[in-house]
């Protein structure tokens, strides 16, 4: 077997998400497809694991999704098995690279950091195509300023059961290490939501957005954010907002031979002590 990198970019609108699921078209389940047609090309069994950086959720985009794949591929076919299974793939899937990797690369457990952005427009915004990688929040134009105060106050290393959808047996601490908030120039003036973590928790992204927008629409206030940050489980008054306006941006890895280091770290269950909570 030999262990190979994708990385890949989509458009997430017509998928139910990452994850293959029976009856739904998911963006996993179409690159198996693919994959397995790829293989049967070359006279090579069809069985494979496809394993994401992240496992977005329905209508969530990215520009650079990273997975890996072990398949028996011959040296001398690799770059006509990668042809081919670039062929293969809909249009709503681009394939930037696919290339051996070292065998202790995991394209989960082995991120030090994933990269999100959620675009939004505003009353001060001026659309423009495509619609589908973007979506209006309010007929208001929203404060930039308050929406960056806010979530500068949401970084660091913290609970975040707040802001995520629970899932049992799963933590919900996270690195939050940035969470910029800023409109583009004219003429789009597009709201740009950028955040960066070691990883992220069912809905996080667009939870943090939407309560950081609430910000900046006036609906609520820096004392209100304080006072969920600091609740231990998740706040329904927290808008999730739609996934049109996510994109995943970017997933960072370490050197390869800090890779067998970095996933075993990954998989140990985290804990917060005091001393390192981040105080909002």
């Amino acid at each position: 077997m030999t262990r190979f990198r994708l990385d890949l970019g989509y458009d997430g609108t017509d998928f139910h998400g990452w994850a293959a699921q029976t009856s739904l078209r998911t963006v996993q389940g179409t690159l198996m497809d693919a994959i397995a047609r790829a293989l049967a090309d070359f006279g090579l069994p069809p069985d494979q694991v496809l394993v994401a950086a992240g496992r977005t959720d329905a209508g969530v985009h990215a520009r650079r999704q990273v997975a890996h794949l072990d398949v028996e591929v011959p040296d001398d076919r690799v770059t006509d098995f990668i042809r081919r299974l670039a062929g293969l793939l809909p249009k709503d899937i681009a394939l930037h690279s696919l290339a051996p990797a070292p065998p202790a690369f995991d394209a989960r457990f082995g991120a030090t950091g994933r990269t999100y952005c959620y675009r939004i427009w505003d009353a001060a915004s001026l659309p423009f195509l495509p619609f589908r990688l973007a979506v209006t929040i309010l007929p208001v134009a929203l404060d930039i300023d308050a929406m960056a105060s806010a979530a500068a106050t949401l970084l660091g290393l913290r609970d975040f059961a707040p802001f995520c959808r629970p899932r049992e047996g799963a933590t919900t601490i996270r690195q939050l290490r940035r969470f910029d908030v800023g409109r583009l120039q004219a003429p789009s003036r597009t709201i740009e939501c950028w955040l960066e973590a070691d990883a992220f928790c069912h809905s996080m992204v667009r939870s943090l957005v939407g309560a950081v927008t609430a910000v900046g629409a006036g609906q609520r206030d820096l004392d209100w954010l304080a006072r969920v940050a600091a609740s231990d489980s998740r706040v329904s008054e927290v808008q999730v907002l739609p996934p049109g306006g996510l994109t995943l941006e970017d997933v960072t890895y370490p050197p390869d031979e800090e890779l067998s280091r970095r996933a075993a770290e990954a998989r140990q269950r985290r804990s917060l002590t005091d001393e390192e909570a981040q105080p909002s």
